[in-house]
């Protein structure tokens, strides 16, 4: 059949409306960003006296090529589609259907994409017998509205919260004593969505097999496990180099407030020094929401580090009290990024949150990635399920085993625990700025018979034997009131003897600055009790500012740690505590009304509380739509003991929306001194 020719003057492709359909109009680039399953619009504009439009006798096909995809495309893999024209579209495939407009002279096209699509930038051409005409180009990501799609979510809040939102709270601190640090996700800020597809193109499955890995692009699945491995830089040019104790040459990773400023560094540069796991999550979290795969930030206090992977954290102690274990580890806090998604490859009762890693600790499959591993993998023990159910299980569910390591090279166990790791773990809360407790979506309550079963399911090859800690003496550590950075303070270790008879003890209290990843640092403090033998003993340990303020991290971390030896029974116990030294608050006070392209201040003010001066300070102030995508860093002179910082910044909202203001404080003595303000801008 012969059929009517077009003669196409030009093509609109309805950028603004598009987007808001799909949900990409944050996005404020003037191109077209479409998700993937669902259909979209674009306006063909007729040459005068071209022939019209007529449904049965006007046809022609529509090509999609993938840009990635290199020189050779092929629709074998998914990344070259061509289709013709159907009487309407359909939703599972590509398709398309198109009606005349009203004048005769314009044609309307509907064109939807697969739902199971590779994502990526595609050029879109019109073919009629032979005659092509290119249309355009458009990005496709992943629909979280589309229920044929793999990141389906049914829940539009939630949709809102873990796809939309470009700011977040990240916890920090220890179970007990946390706080949520604010970030700046910002994945819809001018460049990041490029940045993204960059990254997914400089893995090296992608270099090793460009056809093989743009078609796997289709799966969120494969996408999540290669941003595990390219967010770090440890096999390949990853985005942000680790560092935990040299940060000279970089930025120390507490400094970071926001993902822009290091995508765009890497983007112009290479890897980017330094993170730590928050700052590698949070940048997984970035890039995942950009593409359109739903993610959360979380954070697991007291979470284990199982280097030999027998699902149990072995701590060792020399006869001194001192730490000597080798390898394995527990972390204060640790902060990896869980994302949605079905799993096709494990069948139905395995969709939902996945656990994904990208801090760099393990190798898996010869990569330093973790991830994706379905949450109810974890919570049942399932460690057989892909991708690295172990090592994450260990993370939130190890036991823990504290020995002394005897003169004679014996290890003597003194005391075990089931319940210490994997404590209150933490995401921001949906719509609200809160902690939201996830603990038992990765777990049963500790101690219950369920969460036995399931350690007991995971564990069947372990023959560590366990043994109970001698009944009678119970030790615990009591902290002061009021533990701000730069004051003194007392500490002390409690002692109680409900035996009948008496019992003679060694008595140690120790006092190490700690990172947050459980590593040791100097001795802050130490204090000694030998033979106590009343029915309760009282060891306390002054820490000084003098002592401690030098040796502590950004983190503001001290480890308390008791033990004591019963001479009778030669029988250890031992107490353990974190302290987390309160820090200054940031005040910020706006000037002036929030509404767009107009200028605003912003007032920031801090009071010093060590007993000493604060040099090299500066507030660093950032916000998606208030900051103009970049981060404004102010510095100031220094400051006296007790004495306040104060500055002022200026910045135009460029947005109407509800937004931000984040705030950095640095010094030579404090870091990591963060407060943010919410604003909402006007028209």
């Amino acid at each position: 059949m012969q059929y009517t020719l077009l003669d196409i003057e030009r093509c609109d492709l309805e950028i603004k409306s598009n987007k808001i359909r799909h949900h990409t109009e944050l996005n404020g680039e003037e191109r077209l960003i479409v998700r993937r399953g669902q259909p979209f619009s674009v306006t063909l504009h007729l040459k005068p006296g071209s022939q019209e439009f007529t449904p049965g006798e006007t046809s022609f096909t529509l090509i999609c090529v993938m840009y990635s995809a290199g020189p050779l495309p092929r629709e074998e893999s998914d990344t070259k589609v061509s289709f013709g024209l159907s009487d309407s579209t359909v939703e599972a495939e590509w398709s398309a259907s198109a009606t005349p407009g009203p004048s005769g002279n314009t044609v309307s096209v509907s064109i939807s994409s697969s739902p199971n699509a590779p994502i990526g930038v595609y050029s879109l051409t019109l073919d009629q017998e032979g005659q092509k005409t290119s249309l355009g180009d458009f990005t496709l990501l992943y629909n979280p509205w589309c229920p044929r799609d793999a990141v389906y979510m049914s829940s539009e809040t939630k949709r809102q919260e873990y796809v939309l939102a470009q700011h977040g709270l990240i916890y920090r601190g220890t179970h007990k004593r946390n706080k949520g640090t604010p970030w700046n996700f910002g994945q819809f800020e001018p460049g990041i969505l490029d940045i993204c597809f960059k990254i997914l193109d400089e893995n090296p499955k992608f270099v090793s097999n460009a056809d093989q890995d743009c078609c796997a692009r289709r799966n969120p699945i494969y996408v999540t496990r290669v941003l595990s491995a390219m967010i770090n830089s440890n096999n390949d040019r990853g985005v942000l180099v680790g560092e935990w104790y040299d940060f000279e040459g970089g930025v120390h990773p507490t400094d970071w407030i926001g993902s822009g400023d290091i995508l765009q560094q890497w983007a112009e540069s290479g890897p980017v020094s330094f993170g730590q796991c928050w700052v590698f999550a949070a940048v997984e979290c970035t890039v995942s929401r950009a593409l359109g795969i739903p993610c959360r930030v979380v954070t697991n206090f007291e979470s284990a580090h199982d280097a030999n992977a027998n699902l149990v954290i072995e701590n060792i102690y020399d006869e001194n009290g001192e730490d000597i274990s080798e390898g394995d580890s527990i972390w204060n806090f640790h902060v990896w990024v869980d994302s949605w998604m079905t799993r096709p490859d494990l069948g139905s009762d395995y969709d939902g949150w996945q656990a994904s890693d990208p801090t760099p600790q393990e190798e898996s499959e010869g990569v330093f990635c973790c991830g994706p591993v379905p949450l109810k993998a974890i919570k049942e023990g399932e460690l057989t399920k892909k991708y690295d159910a172990p090592f994450v299980f260990a993370e939130v569910n190890a036991d823990v085993v504290n020995l002394i390591r005897m003169s004679n090279g014996e290890d003597v166990m003194f005391s075990s625990s089931t319940k210490s790791v994997g404590r209150n773990i933490s995401t921001k809360a949906v719509g609200l700025d809160e902690r939201h407790d996830i603990t038992h979506q990765y777990k049963y309550p500790e101690g219950t018979e369920e969460e036995r079963k399931v350690y007991e399911k995971a564990q069947h090859h372990n023959k560590l034997q366990k043994k109970g800690e001698e009944p009678g003496l119970h030790l615990k550590i009591k902290l002061a009131k009021n533990m701000v950075i730069g004051s003194d303070f007392e500490v002390h270790a409690v002692l109680r003897n409900n035996c009948m008879v008496a019992r003679t003890c060694n008595f140690m209290l120790f006092a190490n600055a700690v990172g947050y990843n459980g590593k040791r640092g100097e001795s802050c403090g130490f204090s000694p009790l030998l033979a106590p033998h009343g029915l309760e003993e009282r060891l306390p340990l002054k820490l000084k500012y003098t002592r401690y303020g030098s040796l502590i991290t950004s983190d503001r971390l001290i480890q308390l740690v008791a033990i004591t030896m019963d001479k009778q029974t030669r029988s250890y116990h031992k107490a353990e505590k974190t302290i987390v030294l309160d820090e200054p608050d940031i005040e910020i006070k706006l000037v002036g009304e929030a509404t767009v392209n107009q200028p605003m201040t912003a007032e920031l003010l801090l009071l010093n509380p060590l007993p000493e001066p604060l040099e090299d300070c500066s507030f660093t102030v950032e916000g998606v739509g208030l900051t103009d995508g970049k981060p404004i860093t102010l510095k100031i002179e220094a400051v006296g003991p007790k004495e306040e910082a104060k500055t002022s910044v200026d910045f135009t909202p460029s947005s109407a929306g509800s937004s931000v203001l984040l705030v950095n404080f640095r010094s030579n003595k404090l870091k990591n001194i963060r407060s943010f303000i919410n604003i909402t801008v006007q028209e």
